[in-house]
């Protein structure tokens, strides 16, 4: 997967635009000032360098470092730093209570591997931390608006509550939209959103 990323990635346009994801830019608005950030699958970072302009403090981390260099030229034309990290999701094991924020953007996963994943990332959540998620549900499969071609890569609301079950008001919505971000996000989509908060120790 890591070499398709890399030639993705590697032509000079943003393969999913420069400007973040519309949902995150509404749904962030829960988050601290200043907050922590844990970022997977960034990219290019269009996402972490809009997080970054907000003030918070973000890790995006990505298997292709091709993306991730794009997404340190991004961040210096906007004139911010992100803290960039290459790294696989399969066996990377990200610092555990350390974020205020769990950020995933279009992040899909191998089937087999998708629970454990998601798992071992919202350890990564402080108490009280938030998930903000958008990717394309089932129903998608066969839209123009981008996305895995295999229809077991996209999400269904069971996935998503087996997943992420243990926060508390956890949200997960379907959601018809048109999508325009960049060439490979472009068109007609059904997309699946998840909100949810990181129980507060008593």
């Amino acid at each position: 997967m890591r070499e398709f990323w890399d030639q993705r990635y590697a032509a000079p346009e943003y393969a999913y635009g420069t400007t973040p994801n519309r949902f995150l830019t509404t749904a962030a608005a829960v988050l601290p000032a200043h907050a922590d950030v844990l970022l997977p699958g960034d990219g290019e970072g269009r996402n972490g360098v809009w997080l970054t302009q907000q003030g918070h403090r973000v890790l995006s981390v990505d298997q292709s470092q091709t993306g991730l260099d794009k997404a340190r030229h991004l961040a210096e034309q906007q004139g911010v730093t992100i803290d960039t990290l290459c790294a696989d999701l399969a066996s990377w094991q990200p610092p555990p209570a350390a974020f205020d924020a769990l950020v995933l953007i279009f992040l899909h996963l191998p089937p087999a591997q998708r629970h454990d994943i998601h798992r071992r990332l919202l350890g990564a959540l402080r108490p009280g931390g938030r998930l903000i998620l958008e990717g394309f549900e089932r129903g998608h499969f066969g839209l123009p608006g981008g996305g895995p071609r295999d229809i077991d890569w996209l999400f269904t609301t069971e996935d998503l509550r087996r997943d992420f079950g243990g926060l508390e008001d956890l949200r997960i919505e379907p959601v018809e939209t048109v999508l325009d971000e960049g060439p490979f996000h472009h068109g007609a989509a059904r997309v699946i959103r998840c909100t949810g908060r990181m129980p507060v120790a008593r």
